[in-house]
């Protein structure tokens, strides 16, 4: 039986290496200049919806070098590390810098894909209040389950001049509440930020149990599981997560889009005969 256990940081293969060079200053520039200059990376360089106010194309790379704390950071080096150093050695780097790049970007389309059909009717509803905009149809929005606060002292500043014109001025109270529905509308747009390599992990987690599906990987270095089984427990944790939690602050649906189009691309390397 084929075993794998974690060993020392001495072997790093050159990609393996550059990437956790690269993300550990990413985190660190992210920290000094936030601190020094009052510049805000994930703003730059956080991966925003597309068509959102904020957005610009290279965030699809520089959002996986951008982790939001330290943990965030060392769990995905670690995993890195730990299933990345065997594919490039199997591979070579080339094909490595591929597959990590590929899942990255898939990871990004698929939780942007769910995302959107999670926000398509909200967003319908601020575009139907816009065309026809009235009182009633208005409050009922924001005590539905389509409405999302994007930020509480907006909404709270809005409620109080809103509601301090309602009964005076209705007209003057509507120009208000379409004022703020613009607004929200972009700043809807412009609040999912995805950071972390989270999504290329994920596939380098998949393409580890499809390559090596009877390997030892020991949890907590102590209890044995074969990766097979990892990375099926991992993929129906994530599952389970992005359905149960679509709210989360943690992109469940990106984690799984790392590991289909990691799958993906396995498989068109394994018909063409070049996996190896």
């Amino acid at each position: 039986m084929q075993q794998f256990r974690p060993g020392g940081f001495t072997l790093l293969p050159p990609v393996v290496k550059n990437l956790l060079i690269i993300n550990g200053l990413f985190f660190l520039a992210t920290i000094a200049l936030g601190n020094a200059f009052g510049i805000d990376l994930y703003r730059v360089l956080g991966l925003r919806f597309p068509g959102a106010q904020d957005f610009a194309p290279y965030q699809f790379i520089t959002y996986m070098f951008m982790h939001g704390d330290f943990y965030h950071l060392f769990f995905n080096m670690f995993a890195l590390w730990m299933f990345g150093n065997v594919l490039e050695n199997v591979w070579g780097p080339k094909r490595f810098v591929v597959y990590y790049f590929v899942t990255g970007l898939g990871a990004a389309l698929l939780h942007y894909a769910i995302l959107y059909w999670q926000l398509f009717p909200t967003f319908m509803a601020v575009n139907s209040l816009l065309e026809n905009p009235d009182h009633e149809s208005l409050r009922a929005f924001f005590e539905s389950d389509l409405f999302r606060v994007v930020s509480l002292d907006n909404y709270r500043l809005f409620l109080r001049d809103y509601n301090s014109l309602i009964n005076s001025s209705p007209n003057e109270a509507m120009v208000t509440a379409v004022n703020f529905l613009n607004q929200y509308r972009v700043d809807l747009l412009n609040a999912p930020v995805v950071v972390g390599a989270s999504g290329a992990v994920f596939g380098i987690l998949l393409a580890f149990g499809l390559l090596f599906p009877n390997s030892l990987i020991y949890l907590f270095f102590a209890i044995p599981i074969k990766a097979k089984y990892f990375v099926m427990i991992y993929g129906g944790l994530e599952l389970y997560f992005g359905i149960s939690r679509p709210g989360s602050n943690i992109a469940h649906f990106a984690h799984l889009g790392g590991m289909l189009f990691g799958f993906l691309l396995i498989r068109y390397w394994r018909k063409k005969g070049t996996l190896y």
